[in-house]
């Protein structure tokens, strides 16, 4: 990736960063969390996430998601200055995918978890649910889009009214169909 030039570039000036290459790769998304051991429980014992690191105010599960002890943190970043630093809910989403939505959605109502909605079809045909996790940060849990084609052709769409529903493009609408002919 290299760096976008700034503002200040359009009045001729050229910044320090327009000439450094930067290798930049995502690692993790991290939620703050009140509550580390019920988080921890929540996203493990609940939703079956692996945990590859657990420093106690830290907890790393496989995929890249973490959950970090919300003071500890904030002190951390913000150092003296937290006072007034607002940590908020529904502004962000975690997105997974399952392939048995409907029992998945059973499984966690057995659980007792704050559901905000139950599975619904998007518009781009897409069936899927969210919850609230022990912090109120928005979990969704959707079908994978191959699943939404093969469900579609199931029901007699062709091959043009699948790409309009589901705005996938025509090679991996096609590439799915050839997939599941030879399984």
């Amino acid at each position: 990736m290299t760096a976008q030039p700034s503002d200040k570039r359009l009045n001729g000036e050229v910044g320090i960063l327009d000439e450094v290459k930067v290798d930049l790769t995502f690692h993790s998304l991290t939620l703050f969390v009140k509550d580390v051991e019920k988080s921890k429980n929540f996203y493990n014992t609940v939703l079956g996430q692996k945990i590859v690191m657990d420093f106690g105010r830290y907890v790393g599960f496989e995929g890249g998601l973490g959950i970090w002890e919300r003071e500890y943190a904030l002190n951390l970043i913000f150092q003296e200055e937290t006072q007034g630093i607002k940590v908020g809910a529904n502004n962000a989403e975690i997105y997974y995918e399952s392939d048995n939505i409907d029992e998945l959605f059973k499984r966690l109502l057995e659980e007792n978890i704050t559901v905000i909605h139950s599975i619904r079809e998007q518009p781009w045909g897409q069936r899927v649910f969210r919850v609230y996790d022990p912090d109120n940060h928005i979990i969704e849990f959707a079908e994978s889009m191959a699943n939404v084609v093969l469900r579609l052709a199931l029901k007699g769409f062709n091959l043009e009214e699948i790409a309009k529903k589901s705005e996938m493009s025509m090679e991996f609408i096609k590439m799915v169909l050839e997939k599941q002919k030879e399984s």
